[in-house]
């Protein structure tokens, strides 16, 4: 009964997967809507569903199309207890995905390219800034990496303009800010600060 996403740019995002007798496979995306994605989601302990794709949104899959026709009411445990059809008439190019709420994903804004200006985070369905009180170098550069814009030269400060702020707090240069620590709409450390910005010296497409 494992399941898993692929494709995405976290665990909490990506093209539905799941593992049957040793082999993974794909769903169609037939019928494919929120409360199916929502299962998979809660089953990953990533929240609850933003998005549900189809299309191969995240890439096409490879083995078996395992699940056609998914038909969640949303409460179920995992995705195997959600009715299905028993065949399917689909291929690749129809498999579906999801984005959880507990999926992160970064841009900059308001710089010169997509490596440079104010952070913003894609978190829980909606765009927020970053407090910049815990923004250090290597929180900094972390994000410079993940987005593949090399290092950092700068951190300036922008005002907060979003309805969200996020607070990281890096222990080392993880892969991704998402496996730093990080606080979301908490007051206290964010009282009073600027939103953080990075300009990277790379340069974004």
């Amino acid at each position: 009964r494992a399941l898993r996403l692929a494709g995405g740019r976290s665990r909490c995002e990506g093209r539905v997967e799941l593992e049957q007798e040793g082999t993974w496979g794909t769903v169609c995306d037939d019928g494919w809507d929120i409360p199916d994605a929502d299962v998979v989601c809660r089953q990953l302990q990533c929240g609850h569903a933003v998005r549900a794709h189809g299309d191969a949104a995240f890439g096409r899959g490879s083995g078996p199309i395992l699940r056609d026709e998914v038909e969640c009411q949303g409460h179920e445990r995992d995705l195997w207890e959600c009715p299905a059809a028993a065949e399917h008439d689909c291929s690749h190019k129809e498999d579906a995905g999801v984005v959880c709420s507990e999926h992160q994903e970064w841009r900059l804004s308001g710089g010169r390219d997509g490596c440079a200006g104010r952070v913003e985070v894609f978190f829980r369905g909606t765009w927020s800034t970053v407090c910049n009180s815990t923004w250090y170098e290597a929180e900094a550069t972390v994000l410079c990496r993940t987005l593949g814009c090399g290092d950092v030269l700068r951190r300036p400060a922008f005002p907060h303009t979003l309805p969200g702020k996020m607070v990281y707090m890096c222990g080392s240069l993880e892969p991704s800010l998402a496996q730093c620590d990080w606080f979301f709409n908490k007051s206290g450390p964010c009282h009073q600060t600027w939103a953080a910005g990075v300009i990277c010296n790379g340069t974004g497409s």
